[in-house]
């Protein structure tokens, strides 16, 4: 495709203003580090000596947390936490990345989601991750939950240009939470990005959607193999959402987007070469597409802006986010 890249360096430059709300599945992810000691007497274990904890925003909270560095922490968020350790951790976190958690529901009877990661070292070796744990409640969240959810984003949604529903399907946006905030968003006409793993028909009178290809495949039913298989899990997406535009990353094959009237566009990966990590990834694309959305950008455009983003944060371990001057640079820096 021919690309503009003033067009795309002017575009950036918008990003920094709309206000987003991220509406979904808010988590932790707590990094543990030590280095190898030996072998326990107790069992056959390794044991590790600690040497620092890191605490870092993933699930929808990476998301917001990948605007808060773009938008200058115009962004708030609202789900569902636990009343336990791990909720005040995760409140702290927020407010450290500048990030509005005024409106997250706590509820007593629900965990905190949090992924801790134990990695450990020796001098010889680089980091290696040793055993993932994950604490969340299992089903949907109770229905009163629910209720202070829905009145919570009735409070805030007025106050943002953009809402972003998150959804890791966790229980948190439930068929009645993802339908309010849908409607009430258009009544304020307000762009509607969804970022969910399954079941995307779910999604009516959408802006836009971001899935990745293996969950696009999941939703159409189909394997995609080719361009004209993008084209018609595209256009299938687009007819059961109405949605303005749909975003489908396809990893090392860049980007495919698809809007009515048989409007396609395919966009190659930025970055082959240099990736580490892919994790979190589809929440930075999602967050830097849905700024540019908010900012009049039109959803080809957008999603370059994405993919520029994408290609910064895969050279970095863990849930990673990039800022505008980073932009800008690996823009100007590109050869197109």
């Amino acid at each position: 495709m021919n690309i503009d890249k003033e067009k795309l360096i002017s575009s950036i430059k918008k990003i920094t203003e709309p206000k987003v709300l991220v509406v979904g599945d808010l988590a932790l992810d707590e990094m543990i580090y030590g280095d190898a000691e030996r072998i326990s007497r107790e069992a056959p274990v390794l044991i590790l000596q600690h040497t620092r904890t890191k605490l870092i925003l993933g699930g929808a909270s990476n998301a917001a947390h990948n605007v808060a560095t773009l938008n200058n922490g115009k962004v708030g968020v609202i789900g569902v936490a636990g009343d336990d350790y791990y909720s005040e951790l995760l409140f702290d976190t927020f407010d450290k990345a500048n990030i509005d958690c005024s409106k997250i529901v706590k509820d007593k009877t629900r965990k905190t989601i949090v992924k801790t990661r134990i990695s450990g070292s020796i001098t010889t070796s680089i980091t290696q991750q040793i055993v993932r744990v994950d604490r969340q409640s299992k089903g949907s969240i109770p229905p009163e939950t629910e209720d202070r959810v829905i009145q919570n984003i009735q409070k805030a949604l007025p106050c943002y240009d953009v809402v972003i529903l998150s959804n890791y399907h966790i229980g948190t946006l439930t068929d009645k939470i993802i339908k309010f905030t849908i409607d009430y968003a258009n009544e304020l006409g307000k762009i509607v990005v969804v970022d969910a793993q399954k079941d995307l028909g779910l999604y009516k009178n959408v802006t836009s959607m971001t899935p990745n290809l293996p969950d696009t495949e999941k939703s159409v039913g189909f394997k995609i193999e080719s361009e004209e298989d993008l084209k018609r899990a595209g256009e299938i997406l687009l007819s059961q959402t109405s949605a303005r535009a749909v975003l489908i990353t396809c990893g090392a094959d860049g980007m495919f987007v698809a809007m009515p009237e048989q409007n396609y566009t395919k966009i190659p990966v930025f970055n082959k070469s240099e990736v580490f990590d892919v994790t979190g990834a589809g929440d930075t694309v999602t967050a830097v597409y849905s700024l540019a959305l908010g900012a009049g950008i039109n959803p080809v455009y957008s999603a370059l802006i994405g993919n520029a983003a994408a290609s910064m944060v895969v050279r970095q371990f863990g849930c990673a986010t990039t800022t505008v001057e980073e932009l800008l640079k690996a823009v100007e820096n590109l050869k197109i």
